[in-house]
C-alpha cells in the first residue's frame, strides 16, 4: 500500500492524515549487507524504526507511517504516531509484571508465550502516550474545565472522520494490545480519542484513553487522560464485553485522571 495523504482545513485548523502499510519484520537490504552503518536517509523502514526505539521486540503489527496531525494556524497542535507511543513502553532491568501475573503464569506453564516474561520490557506494550504537543501551548494542569460531554452528545453533521490503527499485538493468542486514534470534526469543533486497549485473557483488562475536545469558538482545547484497569475475576459482565472496549469501559476501575486546559494564541 502506497502512502496515502489527506489534508483538510476547518476554521483555523488543518487536519492532516497519512496512512501506509504494516512495518515489515526484516531488513529489506539484508541480502546486500543490511542497513548497519548507513546514514538514516538510506536505511529501510524496518531498520529506521527499530533503531529509534529501545524495545527488544515490536508489536506484531506496527503502522509507522500512520500519522494524524491537527494544527492551528498559530503553530499549536497535536500529532499522533506509533513511534512516539512505543518510546513510552517501559524498558528496564526488571520485567514489568501485570496484576495477577503469578496466576496467569501458573495457568500457562506450557505456553510458548512465557519466554517474553524474562525480557526486561513491558511485553504488553502498555503506553502512557497522550499524543505529542506542537507549538507553544500554555498548559494548565490545575484547571477546573472539563470536556463538555453534553455538547458531544448533540447531533451534528460530521464534516470529517478518521479511525487509524497505530499498532496491535495479539500476545501470542493470549489477548490483545492495540493503540488507535480517532478524530471527528463537526461544525462546532473537533474531538480526538487516542485509546490503548489491553486484554490479557484470564487476567485483566486495561484502557488508557486520551480525549481532546476543542470548540472553534474558544482559544483552548481540553485534554483529559484516564487510566482504567480491572482484574477479569472482578468483572461480572458477559464474555462478549471483554472484547469490546466501549462495552467494558464503564465496568473498569478508574486508576487516575488528568485534565489539562491547553491555550493557544487567538487568530
Amino acid at each position: 500500500m502506497a502512502l496515502v495523504c489527506d489534508e483538510q482545513k476547518f476554521e483555523s485548523w488543518t487536519v492532516k492524515t497519512q496512512k501506509s502499510h504494516i512495518l515489515g519484520s526484516i531488513c529489506v537490504n539484508a541480502k546486500s549487507g543490511g542497513c548497519e552503518g548507513k546514514p538514516p536517509a538510506s536505511k529501510c523502514d524496518y531498520c529506521s524504526f527499530t533503531s529509534s526505539v529501545e524495545l527488544p521486540h515490536l508489536p506484531e503489527m506496527v503502522f509507522p507511517n500512520n500519522i494524524l496531525t491537527v494544527c492551528h494556524e498559530s503553530g499549536c497542535g497535536f500529532t499522533f504516531q506509533a513511534l512516539e507511543a512505543l518510546k513510552t513502553v517501559i524498558v528496564g532491568s526488571m520485567p514489568l509484571k501485570v496484576a495477577c501475573s503469578d496466576v496467569w503464569k501458573s495457568s500457562r506453564q506450557d505456553s510458548g508465550y512465557m519466554d517474553r516474561l524474562i525480557h526486561s520490557f513491558d511485553w504488553t506494550f502498555t503506553t502512557l502516550y497522550r499524543g505529542s504537543l506542537l507549538g507553544n501551548f500554555v498548559v494548565d494542569d490545575k484547571t477546573e474545565c472539563r470536556i463538555n460531554l453534553e455538547k458531544l452528545k448533540e447531533k451534528e453533521q460530521i464534516l470529517h472522520y478518521e479511525d487509524m490503527m497505530l499498532f496491535e499485538d495479539e500476545l501470542h493468542d493470549n489477548g490483545i494490545s492495540v493503540l488507535s486514534v480517532k478524530i471527528r470534526v463537526m461544525p462546532s469543533g473537533f474531538f480526538i480519542l487516542l485509546r490503548f486497549f489491553l486484554r490479557v485473557d484470564g487476567v485483566l483488562v486495561r484502557i488508557n484513553d486520551t480525549r481532546i475536545h476543542h470548540e472553534f469558538c474558544n482559544n483552548y482545547a481540553i485534554r483529559e487522560t484516564t487510566l482504567k484497569e480491572s482484574q477479569i475475576s472482578e468483572l461480572n459482565v458477559p464474555l462478549g464485553h471483554l472484547g469490546d472496549p466501549n462495552l467494558i469501559l464503564p465496568h473498569l476501575n478508574l486508576k487516575t485522571t488528568v485534565c489539562e486546559k491547553l491555550s493557544f494564541p487567538s487568530s
